[in-house]
């Protein structure tokens, strides 16, 4: 009976399987979804599982080759590869190229395309993965939002916290110090507003606001020894277009300033330099020696009327980290005067050789900006140009670096104009980016027009991040918040 049985299961695989017959060459390039026609991948990398753009494919069968050999085979809906199989074959053709061979089936025919390629690079890939905030369409409520962390290497996706364990808050700027997941910082908005930041296995809870910054504290980023974090204080507006097709909503600062926390002395470091009443200061980054803060600036306009007027400069100021104490200088290092644009989200290599940042047509926040672009300056010879192959014509932008300085991410809206997904890339030897290509998924094309959430100030981790989701809940909802002090 168990032999009549197993036949009759082999029949019904055979029937419901379809393999390449009667196969029709084409010498054009398959549309897949995620493209990832001849981009540059690390090892390690989870599989770039793919399906044909053309709905009405039913079954695609895919075969890859490595140029040092193995191969890998998928068959079905999408190419969906075996994770196992897939990192050997990455590992075995470091430093070479993989060749894909896509047939599809339409109507019951089948068609086989031109071979694309990916280049498996040589450059070192050591995160685990990264970390994120996924976040709805809203500009007014804090609907369903969490931050979370997700291995590179597979699929798997964890919550770190999620909003609907402390209703009605708001969870954002989950921020490591050089993709370090023992040491981050992030923000919690609403009736349990603090600053939270974990240092030395401890992690403490900053009251929201000090009423003599006038704000709260906004856009983190770490000091590289780890005592010192930067951020900017703004008195944040935003306003709805009317008639332009191509912007919904501008996002601006009435007033922003910037300071250095101390998270020894629980203290807040100022200088007048950084504080000027006519400029708005604003996304304060360190150097990765810790020397140099560099920092936007940009006069203040009459707002809202002249939102569009406000271009940012980049600058930087030297930092004493044995002090605490600001140099007496600063300088420009880009101009907007001078580039008719404005200048944000700097962020520098952890290298000292680039900084990377965003570039728009006026203020600050890209994200809902289509013109804006990412551009590259070379910290050495000062050089600035834009990064060509990582661009397209809808907003990129929220980039970071991985900690050797060879790979960066960003979000960007290219996929469908609406929400805004990860794209990974490298940098060359010339200062030039790859290829980008999406975060991987298992089921792509399915995943993401389902996912009605947009991905948020992403980044790096070289590891796991250790989170007590329950404890940390408790520690929001409680009424113990440290306060800060202004250092005179």
């Amino acid at each position: 009976m168990n032999k009549y049985l197993l036949s009759a299961f082999l029949l019904l695989v055979l029937a419901c399987s379809s393999t390449p017959h009667d196969v029709q060459e084409s010498n054009r390039l398959p549309k897949i979804y995620p493209d990832y026609i001849d981009v540059t991948i690390p090892v390690g990398i989870a599989p770039l599982n793919f399906a044909i753009a053309d709905p009405q494919v039913t079954t695609v069968d895919v075969v890859v080759r490595g140029a040092h050999g193995g191969k890998l085979h998928a068959n079905g809906k999408d190419a969906d590869f075996n994770i196992k199989e897939w990192h050997q074959l990455l590992t075995q053709n470091k430093g070479a190229d993989l060749y894909v061979e896509v047939c599809a089936e339409r109507d019951g025919r089948w068609t086989r395309y031109r071979d694309f390629r990916i280049h498996v690079s040589n450059q070192p890939f050591d995160e685990w993965g990264l970390t994120y905030r996924l976040i709805p369409p809203s500009y007014a409520m804090y609907s369903k939002m969490g931050i979370y962390q997700r291995d590179l290497s597979n699929f798997e996706e964890t919550p770190l916290i999620v909003n609907t364990a402390i209703p009605n808050q708001c969870v954002n700027c989950h921020t490591p110090n050089q993709t370090n997941p023992d040491q981050y910082v992030f923000h919690v908005r609403g009736e349990h507003g603090a600053t939270v930041i974990r240092r030395n296995g401890k992690i403490e809870l900053l009251k929201a606001k000090n009423e003599l910054l006038g704000g709260s504290m906004v856009y983190p980023y770490w000091h590289p020894k780890g005592r010192f974090c930067a951020f900017s204080t703004n008195k944040t507006l935003q306003m709805f277009h009317a008639a332009a097709k191509s912007k919904r909503i501008e996002v601006y600062d009435s007033e922003s300033d910037i300071f250095v926390y101390d998270t020894q002395r629980h203290s807040i470091l100022r200088d007048t330099l950084l504080m000027r009443k006519e400029w708005a200061e604003n996304t304060p980054v360190f150097s990765p020696d810790g020397k140099w803060l560099y920092f936007i600036t940009a006069r203040r306009q009459n707002y809202p009327a002249d939102y569009n007027k406000e271009r940012y400069s980049l600058c930087r100021v030297a930092f004493d980290s044995m002090s605490g104490r600001f140099g007496t200088q600063v300088d420009t290092l880009i101009n907007a005067r001078t580039m008719g644009k404005s200048v944000t989200w700097p962020r520098p290599s952890y290298d000292g050789r680039y900084l990377l940042y965003t570039q728009i047509d006026y203020g600050y926040f890209s994200v809902w900006h289509p013109e804006s672009d990412l551009w590259i300056l070379n910290l050495k010879t000062m050089q600035t140009y834009p990064l060509t192959a990582a661009n397209s014509k809808r907003t990129e932008s929220l980039h970071a670096w991985t900690k050797n300085s060879k790979w960066f991410l960003f979000t960007s809206r290219r996929d469908d104009g609406l929400y805004t997904r990860i794209y990974l890339s490298s940098i060359d030897r010339q200062g030039r980016a790859t290829k980008p290509f999406m975060l991987p998924q298992r089921h792509p094309k399915e995943y993401y027009r389902l996912l009605l959430y947009s991905y948020n100030t992403p980044d790096f981790t070289l590891r796991p991040v250790d989170s007590d989701a329950f404890k940390l809940q408790h520690d929001i909802e409680s009424e113990h918040r440290i306060s800060t002090q202004i250092n005179q």
